[in-house]
Protein backbone atom coordinates (compact mmCIF):
# COMPACT_ATOMS: atom_id res chain seq x y z
CA UNK A 1 0.00 0.00 0.00
CA UNK A 2 2.71 2.53 0.94
CA UNK A 3 4.52 1.42 -1.94
CA UNK A 4 1.40 2.28 -4.35
CA UNK A 5 1.20 6.17 -2.80
CA UNK A 6 4.99 6.36 -3.19
CA UNK A 7 4.49 5.60 -6.74
CA UNK A 8 1.28 7.98 -7.02
CA UNK A 9 3.42 11.03 -5.77
CA UNK A 10 6.53 10.58 -7.96
CA UNK A 11 3.98 10.33 -10.88
CA UNK A 12 2.42 13.73 -10.21
CA UNK A 13 6.12 15.54 -9.55
CA UNK A 14 7.13 14.23 -12.77
CA UNK A 15 4.45 15.67 -14.38
CA UNK A 16 4.78 18.84 -12.48
CA UNK A 17 8.14 18.60 -14.00
CA UNK A 18 7.29 17.96 -17.45
CA UNK A 19 4.96 20.97 -17.49
CA UNK A 20 7.72 23.04 -16.49
CA UNK A 21 10.14 21.74 -19.17
CA UNK A 22 7.32 22.74 -21.53
CA UNK A 23 6.08 26.05 -20.26
CA UNK A 24 7.48 29.35 -22.68
CA UNK A 25 10.50 31.03 -19.92
CA UNK A 26 10.76 34.99 -19.94
CA UNK A 27 13.60 35.95 -22.65
CA UNK A 28 16.13 37.90 -20.21
CA UNK A 29 17.72 40.88 -22.05
CA UNK A 30 21.41 41.17 -22.51
CA UNK A 31 23.93 43.74 -23.01
CA UNK A 32 25.37 41.69 -25.95
CA UNK A 33 21.99 41.14 -27.98
CA UNK A 34 22.12 42.50 -31.71
CA UNK A 35 19.95 45.53 -32.17
CA UNK A 36 16.52 44.56 -34.10
CA UNK A 37 16.54 46.38 -38.37
CA UNK A 38 13.88 49.06 -38.38
CA UNK A 39 12.81 50.06 -41.79
CA UNK A 40 11.08 53.62 -40.49
CA UNK A 41 14.88 54.60 -38.58
CA UNK A 42 16.33 53.96 -42.50
CA UNK A 43 13.37 56.48 -43.53
CA UNK A 44 14.69 59.24 -41.11
CA UNK A 45 18.04 59.30 -42.48
CA UNK A 46 17.36 59.40 -46.13
CA UNK A 47 15.14 62.03 -45.17
CA UNK A 48 17.65 63.78 -43.13
CA UNK A 49 20.27 63.56 -46.48
CA UNK A 50 18.37 64.81 -48.78
CA UNK A 51 17.62 67.81 -46.82
CA UNK A 52 21.31 68.34 -46.49
CA UNK A 53 21.64 67.58 -49.63
CA UNK A 54 19.33 70.73 -50.89
CA UNK A 55 20.75 73.18 -48.35
CA UNK A 56 24.57 72.40 -49.49
CA UNK A 57 23.77 72.47 -53.35
CA UNK A 58 21.76 76.26 -52.83
CA UNK A 59 24.80 77.36 -51.21
CA UNK A 60 27.52 76.21 -53.78
CA UNK A 61 24.84 78.06 -56.51
CA UNK A 62 24.39 80.91 -54.55
CA UNK A 63 28.37 80.79 -54.40
CA UNK A 64 28.82 80.08 -58.26
CA UNK A 65 26.29 83.28 -59.44
CA UNK A 66 27.90 85.62 -56.99
CA UNK A 67 31.36 84.64 -58.96
CA UNK A 68 30.20 85.11 -62.56
CA UNK A 69 28.10 88.49 -61.53
CA UNK A 70 31.16 89.75 -59.06
CA UNK A 71 34.63 87.60 -60.20
CA UNK A 72 37.64 87.90 -58.06
CA UNK A 73 41.50 88.16 -58.96
CA UNK A 74 43.22 87.21 -56.24
CA UNK A 75 40.82 87.41 -53.55
CA UNK A 76 39.68 90.94 -54.85
CA UNK A 77 36.72 91.76 -56.02
CA UNK A 78 36.05 92.54 -59.50
CA UNK A 79 33.42 95.14 -59.83
CA UNK A 80 31.60 95.56 -63.78
CA UNK A 81 33.54 99.01 -63.57
CA UNK A 82 36.73 97.27 -63.42
CA UNK A 83 36.05 95.00 -66.45
CA UNK A 84 35.61 98.12 -69.08
CA UNK A 85 38.22 98.11 -71.30
CA UNK A 86 40.51 100.99 -72.11
CA UNK A 87 39.08 101.68 -75.26
CA UNK A 88 35.86 101.81 -73.27
CA UNK A 89 36.92 104.84 -71.32
CA UNK A 90 38.17 106.45 -74.26
CA UNK A 91 34.55 106.57 -75.70
CA UNK A 92 32.54 107.32 -72.57
CA UNK A 93 35.59 110.25 -72.10
CA UNK A 94 34.45 111.42 -76.11
CA UNK A 95 30.98 111.17 -75.45
CA UNK A 96 31.29 113.48 -71.84
CA UNK A 97 33.50 115.78 -73.89
CA UNK A 98 30.92 116.26 -76.53
CA UNK A 99 28.49 116.68 -74.37
CA UNK A 100 30.37 119.39 -72.05
CA UNK A 101 30.57 117.09 -68.61
CA UNK A 102 34.34 118.18 -68.63
CA UNK A 103 34.99 116.78 -65.27
CA UNK A 104 33.89 113.32 -65.70
CA UNK A 105 35.12 113.03 -69.09
CA UNK A 106 39.01 113.81 -68.04
CA UNK A 107 37.92 111.05 -65.26
CA UNK A 108 37.30 108.71 -67.72
CA UNK A 109 40.25 109.90 -69.97
CA UNK A 110 42.13 109.15 -67.24
CA UNK A 111 41.13 105.53 -66.87
CA UNK A 112 42.04 105.13 -70.60
CA UNK A 113 45.55 106.79 -70.34
CA UNK A 114 46.09 104.63 -67.21
CA UNK A 115 45.93 101.58 -69.01
CA UNK A 116 49.72 99.63 -70.05
CA UNK A 117 49.61 100.79 -73.82
CA UNK A 118 47.82 104.42 -73.53
CA UNK A 119 46.70 105.51 -76.81
CA UNK A 120 47.83 108.46 -78.19
CA UNK A 121 44.10 109.77 -78.95
CA UNK A 122 43.26 109.36 -75.81
CA UNK A 123 45.89 111.55 -74.26
CA UNK A 124 45.17 114.29 -77.31
CA UNK A 125 41.28 114.06 -76.39
CA UNK A 126 42.47 114.38 -72.58
CA UNK A 127 45.02 116.89 -73.53
CA UNK A 128 41.67 118.77 -74.89
CA UNK A 129 39.52 118.43 -72.04
CA UNK A 130 42.28 119.67 -69.92
CA UNK A 131 42.32 122.51 -72.08
CA UNK A 132 38.65 123.20 -71.95
CA UNK A 133 38.91 123.53 -68.16
CA UNK A 134 41.91 125.91 -68.25
CA UNK A 135 44.10 123.30 -66.85
CA UNK A 136 46.76 124.78 -69.53
CA UNK A 137 49.89 122.79 -67.96
CA UNK A 138 48.30 119.02 -67.74
CA UNK A 139 47.06 119.47 -71.30
CA UNK A 140 50.75 120.82 -72.76
CA UNK A 141 52.32 117.18 -70.37
CA UNK A 142 49.15 115.15 -72.51
CA UNK A 143 50.28 116.68 -76.19
CA UNK A 144 53.64 116.55 -75.53
CA UNK A 145 53.37 112.40 -74.50
CA UNK A 146 51.29 112.14 -77.35
CA UNK A 147 53.77 113.44 -79.45
CA UNK A 148 56.40 111.15 -77.76
CA UNK A 149 54.67 108.56 -79.07
CA UNK A 150 53.43 109.44 -82.32
CA UNK A 151 55.95 112.09 -83.87
CA UNK A 152 53.97 112.83 -87.14
CA UNK A 153 50.57 113.35 -85.28
CA UNK A 154 48.85 116.11 -87.32
CA UNK A 155 46.20 116.82 -84.83
CA UNK A 156 48.55 116.80 -81.45
CA UNK A 157 50.43 119.56 -82.95
CA UNK A 158 47.23 121.35 -83.95
CA UNK A 159 46.00 121.31 -80.41
CA UNK A 160 49.46 122.37 -78.99
CA UNK A 161 49.51 125.11 -81.04
CA UNK A 162 45.84 126.18 -80.09
CA UNK A 163 47.50 125.85 -76.30
CA UNK A 164 50.33 128.28 -77.25
CA UNK A 165 47.66 130.38 -78.95
CA UNK A 166 46.08 130.79 -75.40
CA UNK A 167 49.19 131.05 -74.03
CA UNK A 168 50.29 134.25 -76.09
CA UNK A 169 53.19 132.10 -76.69
CA UNK A 170 52.90 133.40 -80.52
CA UNK A 171 56.10 131.65 -81.62
CA UNK A 172 55.60 128.07 -80.35
CA UNK A 173 52.15 128.46 -81.76
CA UNK A 174 53.81 129.27 -85.35
CA UNK A 175 56.33 126.56 -85.18
CA UNK A 176 53.74 124.09 -84.07
CA UNK A 177 51.47 125.13 -86.42
CA UNK A 178 53.99 124.22 -89.32
CA UNK A 179 54.92 121.33 -88.07
CA UNK A 180 51.36 120.06 -88.39
CA UNK A 181 51.08 121.44 -92.31
CA UNK A 182 54.50 118.91 -92.53
CA UNK A 183 52.99 115.77 -90.87
CA UNK A 184 49.67 116.51 -92.58
CA UNK A 185 51.64 116.74 -96.28
CA UNK A 186 52.80 112.89 -94.50
CA UNK A 187 49.68 111.61 -93.67
CA UNK A 188 46.98 113.41 -95.63
CA UNK A 189 44.18 111.16 -93.68
CA UNK A 190 44.68 112.31 -90.86
CA UNK A 191 41.40 114.80 -89.21
CA UNK A 192 42.72 118.28 -89.43
CA UNK A 193 42.17 119.64 -92.46
CA UNK A 194 44.32 121.68 -94.90
CA UNK A 195 41.82 125.01 -94.71
CA UNK A 196 41.95 124.93 -90.66
CA UNK A 197 45.73 124.79 -90.59
CA UNK A 198 46.29 127.10 -93.40
CA UNK A 199 43.40 129.44 -91.47
CA UNK A 200 45.41 129.69 -88.20
CA UNK A 201 48.49 130.17 -89.71
CA UNK A 202 46.63 133.02 -91.41
CA UNK A 203 44.94 134.31 -87.98
CA UNK A 204 48.90 133.83 -86.06
CA UNK A 205 50.27 136.05 -88.64
CA UNK A 206 47.61 138.62 -88.77
CA UNK A 207 48.13 138.75 -85.08
CA UNK A 208 52.53 139.27 -85.26
CA UNK A 209 51.67 141.62 -87.98
CA UNK A 210 52.61 139.87 -90.65
CA UNK A 211 50.30 141.38 -92.86
CA UNK A 212 51.24 139.49 -96.06
CA UNK A 213 51.93 136.38 -95.01
CA UNK A 214 48.43 136.19 -92.91
CA UNK A 215 47.14 137.34 -96.50
CA UNK A 216 48.60 134.21 -98.11
CA UNK A 217 47.69 131.88 -95.86
CA UNK A 218 43.97 132.98 -95.73
CA UNK A 219 43.97 132.89 -99.69
CA UNK A 220 45.35 129.32 -99.85
CA UNK A 221 42.73 128.58 -97.22
CA UNK A 222 39.85 129.74 -98.84
CA UNK A 223 41.20 127.64 -101.71
CA UNK A 224 41.22 124.74 -100.57
CA UNK A 225 37.70 122.55 -101.65
CA UNK A 226 37.51 120.46 -98.07
CA UNK A 227 35.62 121.68 -95.63
CA UNK A 228 32.88 124.51 -94.79
CA UNK A 229 34.53 128.19 -95.75
CA UNK A 230 34.42 130.11 -92.16
CA UNK A 231 33.22 133.79 -92.34
CA UNK A 232 36.28 135.04 -90.54
CA UNK A 233 38.51 133.83 -92.55
CA UNK A 234 37.32 136.66 -94.88
CA UNK A 235 36.58 139.25 -92.24
CA UNK A 236 40.41 138.59 -90.80
CA UNK A 237 41.96 138.91 -94.58
CA UNK A 238 40.36 141.93 -94.91
CA UNK A 239 41.50 143.90 -91.52
CA UNK A 240 45.08 142.65 -93.08
CA UNK A 241 43.97 144.45 -96.17
CA UNK A 242 43.06 147.40 -94.67
CA UNK A 243 45.99 147.08 -92.79
CA UNK A 244 48.51 147.57 -96.29
CA UNK A 245 45.62 150.46 -96.97
CA UNK A 246 44.20 147.71 -100.25
CA UNK A 247 40.89 149.12 -99.17
CA UNK A 248 38.77 147.43 -102.30
CA UNK A 249 39.86 144.23 -101.53
CA UNK A 250 39.02 144.11 -97.61
CA UNK A 251 35.49 145.69 -98.99
CA UNK A 252 35.51 142.96 -101.32
CA UNK A 253 35.85 140.57 -98.88
CA UNK A 254 33.49 141.95 -95.96
CA UNK A 255 31.07 141.62 -98.63
CA UNK A 256 32.25 137.99 -98.80
CA UNK A 257 31.71 137.06 -94.96
CA UNK A 258 28.18 138.83 -95.50
CA UNK A 259 26.93 136.80 -97.84
CA UNK A 260 27.90 133.41 -95.79
CA UNK A 261 26.68 134.84 -92.57
CA UNK A 262 23.33 135.42 -94.19
CA UNK A 263 23.35 131.56 -95.14
CA UNK A 264 24.40 130.22 -91.90
CA UNK A 265 21.47 132.47 -90.61
CA UNK A 266 18.87 130.50 -92.29
CA UNK A 267 20.24 127.73 -91.33
CA UNK A 268 20.69 128.30 -87.66
CA UNK A 269 18.64 126.22 -85.52
CA UNK A 270 18.63 128.29 -82.20
CA UNK A 271 17.95 131.92 -81.08
CA UNK A 272 21.31 132.79 -79.35
CA UNK A 273 23.38 131.94 -82.84
CA UNK A 274 20.96 133.70 -84.97
CA UNK A 275 21.57 137.06 -83.02
CA UNK A 276 25.61 136.16 -82.71
CA UNK A 277 25.61 135.68 -86.58
CA UNK A 278 23.69 138.91 -87.02
CA UNK A 279 25.85 140.82 -84.78
CA UNK A 280 28.45 140.04 -86.66
CA UNK A 281 26.80 140.63 -89.74
CA UNK A 282 26.15 144.10 -88.70
CA UNK A 283 29.68 144.83 -87.97
CA UNK A 284 31.34 143.78 -91.06
CA UNK A 285 28.69 146.42 -92.46
CA UNK A 286 29.83 148.96 -90.62
CA UNK A 287 33.90 148.39 -91.62
CA UNK A 288 32.74 148.15 -95.08
CA UNK A 289 31.00 151.81 -95.12
CA UNK A 290 34.56 152.90 -92.95
CA UNK A 291 36.34 151.76 -95.91
CA UNK A 292 33.88 153.29 -98.42
CA UNK A 293 34.27 156.54 -96.94
CA UNK A 294 37.71 156.14 -97.48
CA UNK A 295 37.33 155.66 -100.87
CA UNK A 296 35.18 158.38 -101.20
CA UNK A 297 32.10 155.97 -101.63
CA UNK A 298 29.39 158.29 -100.11
CA UNK A 299 26.64 155.96 -101.06
CA UNK A 300 27.60 152.71 -100.71
CA UNK A 301 29.03 153.94 -97.40
CA UNK A 302 25.25 154.94 -97.20
CA UNK A 303 24.02 151.52 -97.85
CA UNK A 304 26.12 150.01 -95.68
CA UNK A 305 25.10 151.77 -92.70
CA UNK A 306 21.48 151.84 -93.61
CA UNK A 307 22.34 147.58 -94.03
CA UNK A 308 23.79 147.80 -90.07
CA UNK A 309 20.61 149.98 -89.07
CA UNK A 310 18.00 147.42 -90.07
CA UNK A 311 19.77 144.44 -88.11
CA UNK A 312 20.41 146.35 -85.18
CA UNK A 313 16.34 147.24 -85.29
CA UNK A 314 15.85 143.64 -85.62
CA UNK A 315 17.78 142.72 -82.65
CA UNK A 316 15.85 145.65 -80.52
CA UNK A 317 18.97 147.59 -80.18
CA UNK A 318 17.98 150.67 -79.53
CA UNK A 319 21.16 152.08 -78.58
CA UNK A 320 23.17 151.21 -81.90
CA UNK A 321 20.06 152.09 -84.20
CA UNK A 322 20.19 155.80 -82.42
CA UNK A 323 23.97 155.79 -83.48
CA UNK A 324 23.63 154.60 -86.75
CA UNK A 325 20.85 156.51 -87.47
CA UNK A 326 22.94 159.77 -86.50
CA UNK A 327 25.85 158.65 -88.98
CA UNK A 328 23.35 158.17 -91.78
CA UNK A 329 22.17 161.30 -91.28
CA UNK A 330 25.48 163.11 -91.67
CA UNK A 331 26.42 161.53 -94.88
CA UNK A 332 22.90 163.18 -96.14
CA UNK A 333 20.23 162.04 -98.89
Amino acid sequence: MKQKQNLKKNSKQAVKTARAKAAPTKPVRTTDAAPRFSPWSLSIYLYWFIILFFIAATFYILGRSHGILHPTVNNVEVTEEALLQPADYFEAGKTKLLAGNIDEAITDLTAAVQSEKPSVDALILRGEAYMQSAAYREALADFDAALELDSMNTVAFYDRALLHMRLEDYAAALNDINNALAARAVRPSDAVQLRDLYAKRGQLNLWMKNWNGAIADYTNSLARPEGVVNPTVYAERAEAYTALGQFANAINDYTSAVRIISEQIQGATTTAAREDLSNRAMSYFEKSAALNLQLGNVDSARVDLQSAFAIAAALNDGETTARLQGLISELGE
